[in-house]
């Protein structure tokens, strides 16, 4: 039996399912995918304002060594998750993620000392209104973006690019273009993770516990695509200190 409202195909004797009921276990894992970023947030920002308030942060950034093994590690953590997702367990992926948002924490806490906490405040309000547009947007848009992968690869290598040039010629104009650009770049790409975060699901909605698994991988690409958004507002428009 054909149902008009529904527009699909039903076995006789079944009951068709409404459109809101359909939708709720989808918008559950969004939820929880959501949820997980904003806890890694949370986390990031206590961790950075301790590091500062407890005056680590100077035994930190005494010695560019640790700085740079905290960097090399937030990349190993990130390549780790993402390449045995299938792998680790629940417990494990959530580990790494949350010990991801602490460790960037530890690097970012030295904002407190460039920049003027509340221009900083404000722009990290700014940055969740700009984040929370594009990413209802990836959400409630139809349209494939997985096509779209690509094109984003080659976007954030340009940036990386352009922001190495900046800092060797050190042009201020570049910079500006280069904090533009990436600004520009992280909202659309936020859009593009919402999307994916969202089709995720139908991808793997029998499978229970990859869908947990998936949901800590999506909420980290939200998580950088917020910090990103948050730290090229910070370099084009926070008032640093004197």
């Amino acid at each position: 039996m054909y149902d008009t409202q529904t527009g699909e195909w039903i076995e006789p004797g079944k009951e068709p399912m409404s459109a809101p009921l359909q939708r709720e276990p989808v918008y559950k894992h969004l939820a929880a995918t959501f949820g997980w970023m904003f806890l890694a947030l949370a986390i990031t920002f206590v961790t950075s304002y301790a590091v500062y308030a407890t005056g680590a942060l100077y035994y930190v950034f005494a010695s560019p060594y640790l700085l740079i093994a905290m960097v090399v590690a937030k990349l190993v953590m990130v390549a780790v998750l993402s390449r045995n997702l299938y792998k680790f367990s629940v417990g494990a992926a959530r580990a790494i993620f949350l010990a991801y948002a602490a460790t960037t924490g530890v690097v970012l806490s030295s904002l407190f000392l460039l920049y003027d906490v509340p221009s900083a405040i404000l722009l990290f309000l700014v940055a969740c209104v700009y984040f929370g547009a594009m990413a209802a947007a990836g959400i409630i848009t139809k349209k494939d973006v997985s096509g779209l992968g690509g094109l984003v690869t080659c976007g954030l290598i340009g940036l990386l690019v352009m922001t190495v040039l900046s800092m060797v010629f050190r042009l201020s104009g570049l910079d500006i273009a280069v904090s533009f650009i990436g600004l520009a770049l992280f909202m659309g790409i936020t859009t593009y993770d919402a999307k994916r975060a969202k089709d995720y699901y139908y991808s793997f909605e029998d499978d229970g516990e990859m869908l947990k698994k998936i949901s800590i991988y999506s909420a980290l690409n939200l998580y950088l695509d917020f910090i990103n958004i948050f730290l090229y507002l910070l370099r084009l428009l926070g008032k640093r200190r004197k």
